[in-house]
């Protein structure tokens, strides 16, 4: 997107809907030229007739009247301020909330392609550089554009030569804000990119704090942080240099037309072709109009920065998961919950092999099956294909004989559970992570969804109980509790399907026998599918299947198993045999 599509959308989708506002804005811009043009305009009359004519009668009026303006200036300026970050601020919560809902509902590869910091860059800074466009860019343009027509009507009012000279200057600082606006925009990319890596290293630094302490790494740490400050730095002086560079060029300019004027206004005096009133009436108009040359001058750097900003948030506002449902697609009916899997190949990307080849699964309706392999075998692609985390390259999955691609994927995800051995828990309270499954749930449900999973047992223990805050992803808790809460949730979906991917892994063996039990009353009557490096939590399975490089290379129960693949009495003769 070019910049000028860029300030159209952002006009569009944005701004437009608060256009009332933005005209009661310019109203009180109007207002605040007025008012400092009259300033200036009345210093003409009050050096003519205070100073020359001691006129008494207007001795006393021409203060008052200064006065009044410089007030209607001020509460003019204030309320047209106050209207703009009311709009400024409606804009970035808008867009913010754009930006999120695209990224709720994105593709899990687009979230995984990108670290979190990043996004959450996107989120705060770029979204607040837009913010910056609309908020000063669209006030200094008014303010400033009605401010300078009126100092230069004034300026002209007083004398039409001093004027064409001292409108030379408007060009010559637009030209040199122009190209420090280009500049700008590259530095503030720069910037920004710098920013959202930043943020990534600070998220994974404060997750994996306990890796840095056991492994003595704080100095190691202390220097990569050094440097992602240093190249923030680095980038953020380079954006001030380039913003003060307008000062420097704009005292310039200004030093010489002051000087140039008072050079030609000396011999217009002589001349008597202009009065001592009317130009310090004018020298008055010109110094006023000094500020908003200056901003209007520098307005393109903001522009360049909110565009730069804008050039980040916007694709990910437009990008269309490629996870959506056909046109005609209809809520999946659960019956048997029969699951199959029909030729199924798979790869995370085009770039990489493939992770599932051309696979076969039937997984019976309200029966537990397994899936037995090496790590890298598939097992964990096969469960993430289920919910549409990701699309099949090749092949179908059906539930009870209905493609999953022909159903909705709120439908569809709505009878599936996940429990993994990686839980996931919010910062909140333990009622509350238990209720994410069913918002409108009881607190009987919650409590009961906690009793058959044996979280309770720890929760009462707790001062708070249900309503204890549990910390970023549980860490208040041991990974046996984490799990136990996770399972809860799980139950208290009372879903169909349950996807069971390490549920049960690196727990001492008398928090696994309470977790299989919990499992146990989850999974019955219920579709299941498990992965389980332990294969004492799978003997009894209905069915197991043996993976290998994306492939079935067997499948049967434990007994069958045993017998016909050299593989699966490998796993066990090393798990079971030597226990």
């Amino acid at each position: 997107m070019n910049n000028s599509t860029i300030l159209k959308r952002l006009y569009r989708d944005y701004t437009s809907k608060y256009l009332k506002k933005i005209m009661l804005s310019v109203f009180f811009t109007v207002l605040l030229a007025g008012s400092t043009s009259s300033v200036a305009y009345l210093l003409d009359p009050a050096i003519k007739q205070l100073f020359i004519n001691q006129n008494q009668t207007l001795a006393k009026i021409i203060p008052l009247l200064i006065i009044a303006a410089f007030a209607l200036k001020g509460i003019s300026l204030y309320l047209a301020k106050v209207i703009m970050i009311n709009v400024s601020e409606n804009v970035r919560k808008n867009i913010q909330t754009d930006m999120f809902a695209s990224l709720i509902k994105a593709d899990t590869k687009t979230i995984d392609n990108k670290h979190s910091g990043k996004f959450i860059a996107n989120l705060t800074n770029d979204v607040g550089m837009i913010t910056g466009l609309v908020s000063t860019a669209i006030l200094n343009l008014f303010k400033d554009t009605l401010t300078l027509f009126g100092l230069l009507f004034v300026m002209f009012y007083q004398n039409w030569k001093l004027s064409l000279v001292a409108i030379i200057m408007i060009p010559l600082a637009t030209y040199a804000a122009k190209s420090l606006g280009k500049r700008i925009g590259k530095v503030t990319t720069e910037q920004m990119k710098t920013a959202g890596k930043f943020s990534s290293y600070l998220i994974e630094i404060f997750k994996n704090h306990k890796i840095t302490k056991i492994f003595q790494k704080e100095e190691y740490e202390k220097n990569r942080a050094n440097y992602f400050m240093n190249d923030f730095k680095k980038k953020n002086i380079k954006i001030s240099e380039v913003l003060v560079r307008a000062s420097p060029i704009m005292e310039i300019l200004t030093g010489i037309m002051i000087a140039l004027l008072i050079y030609i206004s000396a011999k217009l005096v002589l001349n008597n072709e202009l009065e001592v009133s009317n130009f310090f009436s004018f020298l008055a108009a010109m110094m006023l109009a000094y500020q908003p040359v200056r901003s209007l001058a520098t307005l393109n750097i903001t522009i360049q920065q909110g565009i730069s900003g804008a050039k980040r948030v916007l694709p990910i506002i437009d990008e269309k998961p490629e996870i959506s449902e056909e046109i005609n697609a209809k809520n999946i009916q659960i019956k048997e919950a029969e699951i199959e899997f029909n030729n199924v190949s798979f790869r995370y990307s085009k770039h990489e092999n493939l992770i599932l080849k051309s696979i076969n699964l039937k997984f019976p309706g309200k029966k537990m099956t397994a899936l037995v392999g090496h790590s890298g075998a598939g097992k964990s692609t096969i469960l993430n294909l289920i919910p549409r985390f990701y699309n099949v390259n090749q092949g179908d999955i059906l539930i009870d004989k209905t493609s999953i691609n022909k159903t909705t994927i709120f439908s569809l995800r709505k009878n599936i559970s996940l429990v993994s051995q990686d839980t996931t828990l919010f910062d909140d309270t333990i009622k509350n992570n238990i209720a994410y499954a069913n918002l409108t749930a009881t607190e009987d449900e919650i409590f009961e969804a906690s009793k058959f999973s044996f979280a309770d047992e720890f929760i009462k223990k707790l001062p708070k109980q249900y309503n204890t805050l549990i910390g970023e992803n549980g860490v208040r808790l041991s990974g046996g509790e984490k799990q136990r809460i996770s399972i809860a949730r799980a139950i208290l979906k009372k879903s169909p399907i349950i996807l069971l991917d390490e549920a049960t892994s690196s727990l001492d063996s008398e928090t696994e026998s309470k977790i299989q039990t919990a499992i146990n009353f989850l999974t019955k009557g219920k579709t299941t599918i498990v992965i389980a490096h332990r294969l004492s939590t799978i003997l009894n399975s209905d069915k197991i299947y043996v993976i290998d490089k994306g492939q079935v290379i067997s499948s049967g129960n434990h007994q069958d198993l045993l017998s016909s693949s050299k593989e699966y009495k490998n796993f066990y003769d090393k798990q079971i045999q030597k226990a």
